[in-house]
Order: C-alpha cells, then sequence, then structure tokens
C-alpha cells in the first residue's frame, strides 16, 4: 500500500511510521509512505496556507489553492514510489465526516493507495470538499488538528494489509471483525492461572476447543449486550452488525 500525509507538522509522523508494525511494514516495503509538507505549497514569505474568513468569524480557515496543490503534490510523488502509479483514495480528517470503525477500516485497507489530509486553525475551506474522495472524524469531538486522527486511521488500517502484522489471524477474530459477527471480543486470559482471587475460566483450561469456541460466542454477545447495547440490537434485528449508517452524512 502507498501512503500520502499531507500535514503541516510532518515531523509528528517520523516515529509513528518508525515503530511497532507500523514501522516494520514500512522497512519491509509492505507500506510505502510520502509525508507532504503543506507549508511547502504556502504563499508569501510566511508560507501562508490560511486566511480570514469571508463574511467575518474567529479564527482563520485553510486556503483550498495551498491544500489541493499538496494532495496532487502527495499524489505524484506516490506515482513516484515503486509500484507503479495508482490514483489514490483521497480522505480528508474533519469533525463533519464519517465516523471511523472497521468497516471503512476495512475498505481503506483493500485500496493500494490513500492520501490523508489532515487540517489546522478552523477547518478548511469548503471548496476542498469538492477534491476529495472520502471525510472522516474519530468521533464526536474537536481535536486541535488532523494529525492524531491520522495516525488513528493508519493504524486501524494498515494492521488490515496482508503482510503487515506477522500473525494476520490476531486481526480476523477481533472486535467489530466480520468472524466475531461484528461483536466485542470475548474476554482473553493468560498467566498466571489465579491473580488475587480472580482465576481463569475452567472452560479455557480443558482444551475441549468446542467447548471453548461455544464459550467465547456466549461472552462475546454478553459483553457487547452489556457495553454495546446498539451493536447487540443491530445483531438481534439483522442477524449481522452493519455500522456503516452510524456515520454523519457529507
Amino acid at each position: 500500500m502507498k501512503l500520502g500525509v499531507v500535514t503541516l507538522f510532518p515531523e509528528l509522523f517520523a516515529p509513528f511510521f518508525t515503530t511497532s508494525f507500523v514501522g516494520r511494514a514500512v522497512t519491509d516495503g509492505v507500506l510505502a509512505v510520502h509525508l507532504e509538507a503543506l507549508r511547502e505549497h504556502g504563499l508569501g514569505v510566511h508560507r501562508a496556507v490560511d486566511d480570514t474568513p469571508y463574511g467575518g468569524g474567529s479564527g482563520m480557515v485553510m486556503r483550498p489553492d495551498c491544500v489541493v496543490q499538496a494532495m496532487e503534490s502527495a499524489e505524484a510523488a506516490l506515482a513516484r514510489l515503486p509500484g507503479g502509479p495508482a490514483r489514490p483514495h483521497r480522505v480528508l480528517l474533519t469533525p463533519q465526516g464519517r465516523v471511523f470503525d472497521q468497516k471503512v477500516a476495512r475498505r481503506l485497507s483493500e485500496r493500494s493507495a490513500l492520501v490523508l489530509v489532515c487540517g489546522r486553525y478552523e477547518g478548511f475551506d469548503e471548496r476542498v470538499r469538492s477534491f476529495v474522495d472520502l471525510e472522516i472524524s474519530l468521533g464526536d469531538f474537536v481535536l486541535a488538528g488532523g494529525e492524531v486522527a491520522a495516525m488513528a486511521v493508519v493504524e486501524a488500517t494498515a494492521r488490515l494489509v496482508p503482510g503487515v502484522l506477522g500473525n494476520q489471524e490476531s486481526a480476523r477474530v477481533e472486535s467489530f471483525s466480520a468472524s466475531n459477527r461484528g461483536l466485542l471480543e470475548f474476554p482473553q486470559f493468560t498467566r498466571p492461572l489465579e491473580y488475587r482471587g480472580l482465576s481463569v475460566p475452567e472452560v479455557l483450561r480443558g482444551g475441549n476447543h468446542a467447548q471453548i469456541d461455544a464459550w467465547r460466542a456466549e461472552q462475546a454477545l454478553a459483553r457487547t449486550r452489556l457495553r454495546r447495547p446498539d451493536l447487540a440490537e443491530a445483531l438481534d434485528q439483522t442477524g449481522t452488525v452493519d455500522t456503516s449508517k452510524r456515520g454523519r452524512p457529507r
């Protein structure tokens, strides 16, 4: 997968792309990354990428010409990376976007190239939205910029790309996965057998895999009913958990 990030602060991503499984994927060539410094596309002596909003109001708004030029430059850079040209899927990180979830992560992981665009200040000029394919939000809260959100999207998406995780099975059966019917993951235990009066359930010690699978399915459903009744209700109604309608419309 080719991955471009448009940001005012490319230095924030340096440790992220050299750490843990993301760093290994970059080293192994499974992920090819380009960081596009938005300031390089700014105007004037100070390389300004923002301006005052028409109609008045507080704060500054990111200019469409600077942002779109940065996206196009990131795409050109990705095309020069090994693997040949590919039209990247442009993703805008914004509180007004569709709420990010495992289904979106799965769909993005199937793309050959992505460009993530991180905002700052009071947001983007509205015209920027005409040049992207998808808008994503981490939830109903506001961050100072899109960098943290971009890292979350990269980590959730990259781990689903074949070859990124050492054991791909760990991404197959987990919370929100299709193999787990979209439910929360069942409880997990490891050594010690007992800790401060808390013991590993007997069923997990016996080695009967049919009983273990049944117990895990039961626990996943019970835990989801308790912690995420919205997901459990969707399963009761349709037989599957579909979170695609939870996001806000564009």
